[in-house]
């Protein structure tokens, strides 16, 4: 029985087990990597327009495999992808598209250059107007495809073509922009490994060491650091590890001069940069209330505290008092010194071109603070003038901003909590094992978890996590998986069951045989994958990004018509002289209203609105079995009003069994299960698999000594229906009733009758079809998984209407559809009619989610508003989709579109925040209020309310780290 979209897949026996568990989601054309042989390949990634079937698909590999150079083809006759692998000595990309094309098909989205990828994390950003600089800057650089940039995660994502820039050329323009920039990595450096060595000292040793190392098959790329004696190594997990990368370093030891390598692991330098920036922002806020508290006690505080404050009004000169000149002195080193970082920041935005925070706060600091110093030179060279100065507007603003600043770094350490507890789940140490020939421990030792290769057989005990992905080779026990995928029932694992990486193992000991290590396994590609999702952007952040803009100069503006609107009326005498305060003038009354709206108004607030949300629900949702891809997918699962489920493997278990096999011709059971294995042996269809199986068995049973093997010529994939081939000189067809009907097979009565009596019992029936004339028919039952039903009458409550899309005949979909509940069935669908089936309901209006789990699936995973893969679905799927569910349970469907919607109110609840408090706040500063009951807002009150605004946006998005699942919380209310 063939799939929807099977495809021919040249392959090794397990690649099932060589696959990740998990897909990492770079959109990344061209990756470079050494094979076996230690020449360099690369793998190109394109489209391929007009592939109509499998026959289109196989023809185009059969005449890339002739090419020079072209080492493996594998092409998708569903849709067209194809990825090419290559050796770029013998051959380009160009050739490998001209021989495409010169047969006729075309060739889409088609790379032009070599892409490569790095993170960055960017330093020194205050507000959205900052981020977008640093975009723009990059975007400005030769090379630089694509840079998206993350105010919140304070990181930058950069593609970039390899042959006009390096990361060094992308660190220089950060730099030169004025930001602080770290290169955290690039695309060849996943799997790394940092070794301290001893025994080198001088400038040949590290030559040696790095000749030694770059001529291993295996090793990408070397870094020699001679001073701190460390030696950074990129190698390719298949073909060497850690250890060996160790083995070797020791065997490059000559004469006298012995190396020894061991492992050194820097510490986290998320965790410490931001540990460094808390303490930084604390250390500058307890410097500057050294300063600023007595500047406020002797201008606030002592001048009420008759006889005490009497002292401060002492004439040094003139009028110059001790009270003025304190403060002058107090004030300046918090200005100046405390303050540079505005300075700098604003010097430097000022320089793009842009304004941003610093902007706004060093305007507002040097109006109170120069004026004030105005004052004092009057008060110096006059003997009758009078006046008030403002240096505790200026101290205590630095203050206040630097307190919210402090308090706003600790919130938004806290919006990546999930993530960093997914980081810690591995294990530090591992149980390294080794076996003799009947698979017996031999020997066993404690080695770092980072030191794991693959197929290293690794023993863990109860109570210990699994330190990387790997097969069960020995032992049975529960393993705790719901860490990784929120399911809290222990599942069993005995020897041939997969287990991920940093789960628990509860009660029995197990050996497992490493398969994926490093970047690889399951824990990092989702932490990879939610690292992207935080730093990519939602659509609503638009709004923010529109208004920063024109923010910083329309607040500036605002400020000097402030200024304008009570100076010049005060002059003209057109208010009250008792609303001016005592000691003061109508100048300074207006130039205090003038700098409150300056320092008032807040676009951090706005800039981290959309940023902190995103990441809170996506580490949250990583932690209940959710990974979402990115800000894109979230805001549009909240739109989601109508969800398309497939069926095999997605409402029901996806294991069919076969529950009955009958003939219908004279041929013996032996040879028809023969006939059947040969035919079904390439598909990788679940139902053929289980046919397969069940033939097998049913020979068996017959014939337990025979041993009959064959061959099947010929093979095609009948997309949606079925395979055909030959096998022998006979022409076998396995597949529905509607590839019988394509191949002009009757079926008959009998025939007929056997597949109603199944289809009302929701069973698929798979006819076999030999010489054109029906031979037998398997019965395929697939449970209905149980949280279906459950599932779909939630939706429901939620206002989510539900409809199935499947390949399989309708007797059999109705049943199941009425099973769970679903009312609008769609069946006997192949996979791009799938894909047709969601675009007719969106063009009716309605924002489809798709959810599936093969590859016939991805069609309509892509087509789909939002395409949710079922995590123990195939990596095509996973790949396709913006939403995985890992541990394959349907109420994550609920969970996702659920979380989607919470996340979104609250992003809106952030927006109505941040604008309404500039709305409001900016009028108030303004002293709209103060000519009808008194009420006017100091600089440095201003400068508090704009620092409460940035925290009160970070700990509303941290509210949603209390969010539960729905179904969960219903379940117990009942």
């Amino acid at each position: 029985m063939g799939s929807d979209g099977e495809m021919k897949i040249n392959g090794k026996e397990d690649d099932d087990l060589k696959a990740p568990l998990l897909k990492p989601s770079e959109d990344v054309a061209i990756t470079v990597f050494p094979d076996k042989g230690d020449k360099k390949v690369r793998t190109v990634k394109f489209k391929i327009g007009e592939i109509k079937c499998t026959s289109c698909s196989t023809s185009i590999e059969s005449m890339l495999g002739e090419v020079h150079g072209v080492e493996s083809a594998v092409i998708s006759p569903l849709d067209g992808r194809a990825a090419i692998t290559y050796v770029p000595g013998l051959v380009d990309v160009n050739k490998i598209k001209e021989t495409i094309e010169d047969a006729g098909f075309p060739v889409d989205e088609f790379p032009e250059h070599d892409i490569e990828v790095c993170r960055l994390r960017i330093k020194g950003m205050m507000c959205t107007s900052c981020s977008e600089s640093v975009e723009r800057i990059l975007l400005m650089a030769d090379g630089v495809k694509k840079a998206v940039v993350g105010l919140a995660l304070e990181e930058a994502k950069v593609h970039f073509d390899p042959n006009l820039i390096d990361t060094d050329g992308i660190l220089e323009a950060v730099e030169d922009a004025g930001f602080g920039v770290e290169l955290i990595s690039s695309g060849n450096d996943m799997n790394k490994v940092h070794l301290k060595v001893e025994g080198f000292n001088f400038a040949e040793d590290g030559n040696m060491i790095q000749s030694c190392l770059e001529s291993t098959p295996g090793v990408n790329h070397v870094e020699v650091d001679l001073a701190e004696h460390k030696v950074t190594v990129c190698y390719d997990p298949d073909l060497i590890g850690p250890r060996s990368i160790i083995q070797r370093i020791g065997d490059a030891s000559s004469g006298p001069n012995i190396y020894h390598a061991e492992l050194y692991v820097p510490p986290r330098r998320r965790e410490t940069e931001q540990l460094q920036e808390v303490r930084m922002y604390r250390n500058q806020f307890l410097l500057c209330c050294l300063f600023s508290v007595p500047v406020l006690v002797f201008s606030m505080v002592l001048p009420m505290l008759h006889p005490y404050g009497n002292w401060l009004e002492y004439r040094i000169h003139n009028m110059l008092t001790v009270g003025m000149l304190l403060r002058l002195i107090l004030c300046t080193p918090v200005q100046f010194i405390v303050g540079r970082r505005f300075y700098v920041g604003s010097y430097h935005a000022l320089r793009r071109k842009s304004a941003n925070m610093d902007v706004l706060v060093a305007l507002g600091t040097n109006a109170a603070y120069f004026y004030s110093v105005y004052m004092v030179i009057k008060a110096i060279t006059s003997d009758t003038f009078e006046g008030q100065d403002f240096f505790e507007t200026s101290a205590m603003l630095i203050s206040f901003i630097l307190l919210g600043k402090y308090l706003e770094v600790v919130a938004k350490g806290k919006t990546s909590d999930a993530l960093a507890k997914l980081t810690e789940l591995a294990p530090e140490t591992a149980h390294l094992v080794a076996v003799d020939s009947d698979e017996n421990v031999v020997s066993e030792m404690d080695i770092s978890t980072e030191l794991i290769q693959k197929n290293d057989m690794i023993k863990i005990v109860p109570g210990e996590k699994v330190p990387v992905d790997g097969i069960v080779i020995d032992g049975q026990s529960y393993v705790n998986e719901s860490m990784i995928t929120g399911e809290a029932r222990p599942i069993a694992k005995r020897p041939g069951d997969k287990v991920i990486g940093g789960t628990m193992n509860e009660n029995g000991c197990l050996v497992v045989r490493a398969t994926h290590v490093g970047s690889e396994t399951a824990l990092s590609q989702i932490v990879q994958l939610v690292e992207a999702a935080q730093l990519s952007r939602a659509p609503v952040q638009k709004l923010a990004d529109r208004i920063s803009k024109i923010f910083v100069p329309t607040v500036v503006i605002a400020a000097f018509i402030t200024w304008l609107g009570w100076f010049i009326p005060g002059e003209a005498g057109l208010y009250p002289k008792h609303w001016i305060p005592k000691a003061m003038d109508r100048f300074e009354l207006a130039l205090q209203f003038g700098i409150s709206v300056l320092v008032v108004a807040c676009p951090c607030a706005l800039g981290l609105a959309t940023p902190t949300a995103v990441m809170v629900a996506t580490g949250k949702g990583a932690s209940q079995g959710v990974l979402i891809k990115g800000g894109n997918a979230l805001q549009k699962a909240h739109k989601v009003k109508t969800v398309v489920f497939d069926k095999t493997g997605t409402l029901t278990v996806g294991k069919p069994e076969v529950v009955s096999a009958v003939l219908f011709s004279s041929l013996s059971m032996e040879e028809f299960c023969d006939m059947v294995t040969a035919a079904e042996a390439n598909s990788e269809h679940p139902i053929a698999k289980a046919v397969v199986k069940h033939a097998k068995r049913l020979r068996q049973k017959i014939a337990p000594n025979a041993e009959y093997i064959a061959e099947v010529k010929d093979f095609e994939v009948h997309t949606g229906a079925g395979v055909s081939g030959k096998v022998g000189d006979r022409n076998v067809l396995v597949g529905n009733r509607r590839l019988m009907q394509a191949c002009n097979v009757s079926v008959g009565s009998e025939v007929e009758n056997y597949i109603q009596e199944h289809e009302q019992l929701a069973r698929t029936c798979v006819l076999v079809a030999i010489d054109g004339g029906v031979a037998g028919a398997f019965a395929v039952t697939d449970p209905v998984k149980p949280e279906a039903e459950c599932v779909i009458s939630f939706l429901r409550s939620m206002g989510i209407s539900s409809i199935m899309v499947t390949g399989d005949n309708w007797a059999t979909a109705s049943a199941i559809a009425k099973e769970v509940g679903i009312e609008k069935v769609f069946a006997e669908t192949d996979p791009l009619g799938k894909a047709d089936r969601i675009k007719d309901l969106q063009g009716k209006g309605m924002t489809v989610a798709m959810v599936g789990d093969g590859i016939n699936d991805s069609p309509a995973l892509v087509a789909a508003d939002v395409g949710m893969a079922i995590g123990a679905g195939t990596d095509v799927a996973i790949e396709a989709a913006d939403i995985v569910l890992i541990k394959s349970n349907l109420e994550d469907v609920v969970t996702a579109i659920d979380l989607s919607r919470k996340t979104m109110s609250r992003i809106r609840l952030n927006y109505v925040w941040a604008l309404g408090y500039n709305i409001l706040g900016m009028p108030i500063a303004a002293g709209i209020l103060y000519p009808f009951t008194g009420i006017r807002l100091p600089p440095w009150l201003a400068g508090a309310c704009m620092a409460a605004s940035s925290l009160s946006v970070v700990c509303s998005s941290l509210m949603l780290q209390s969010y539960k699942k729905p179904l969960r919380v219903r379940d117990r209310a009942s």
